[in-house]
């Protein structure tokens, strides 16, 4: 977490648009047919481990990956750094009011947190070059948008040149938890690798992003397998 920290306040110092991927088990699966969230996991500037999933995956393929690195947090440490540092902040997400609800939060937690604007993620993937106009003026240095993989992804980069933020990053069911309307797992949940089925019990309705997570996990056996049996042979 702090070595994804340290490199967001470096995008933030930087003149360019940054893309920063949170990606848990059902993203990754899900690029795997669809060729523009792909391409987008590809030329991001960082993608994060956002789940147990990912972790466990990485060091099945003998990847080195220390921990996960969520969404939910890297927004709660970014607003703190606002508050100290100025960063300019935008909410975009959610159902309506709920943007609204979690930067008044923010605000509260870390007085000072500078959000210059919100809005709810309630609009077809058609107006998306007209939501980042309404953005651009604002000039966030961090845009931070709850709408779900791959929605969120593909706004993101979509709209980078438009909005021309510093950081764009996207937060999934962030805006949900600070604003109080989603209550995250208890540590203990967390610390056992469950705060998924907690989610799901919250949420009925992420049955089918459940759903993709055996087939995940089979991909990953399959793909480990592979892995070994091409090193046995150049052996």
């Amino acid at each position: 977490m702090n070595q994804a920290i340290e490199r967001i306040e470096s995008f933030i110092k930087n003149s360019d648009s940054h893309v920063v991927v949170t990606a848990d088990s059902s993203g990754l699966y899900a690029q795997l047919k669809d060729r523009e969230l792909h391409s987008i996991m590809e030329g991001a500037d960082l993608v994060t481990p956002d789940s147990f999933g990912v972790v466990w995956a990485a060091k099945k393929m003998n990847e080195k990956v220390e921990g996960r690195v969520n969404g939910v947090e890297i927004m709660d440490r970014v607003c703190a750094l606002s508050a100290q540092k100025g960063y300019r902040l935008f909410f975009l997400g959610a159902s309506p009011g709920v943007a609204e609800q979690a930067a008044e939060r923010m605000r509260l937690k870390y007085p000072g947190t500078n959000i210059v604007g919100t809005r709810h993620g309630y609009f077809p993937s058609s107006d998306d070059a007209v939501v980042a106009e309404e953005i651009a003026p604002l000039k966030p240095d961090v845009l931070f948008v709850a709408m779900g993989i791959p929605r969120q992804e593909k706004f993101i980069a979509s709209t980078k040149n438009i909005v021309k933020f510093k950081v764009g990053i996207g937060v999934g069911g962030s805006f949900d938890v600070f604003s109080g309307n989603s209550k995250r797992a208890p540590k203990l949940v967390q610390k056992v690798n469950l705060e998924w089925l907690w989610r799901l019990i919250q949420n009925p309705k992420k049955i089918s992003k459940c759903a993709s997570l055996p087939k995940f996990v089979f991909a990953v056996v399959k793909d480990s397998r592979k892995q070994s049996h091409q090193s046995e042979d150049q052996k």
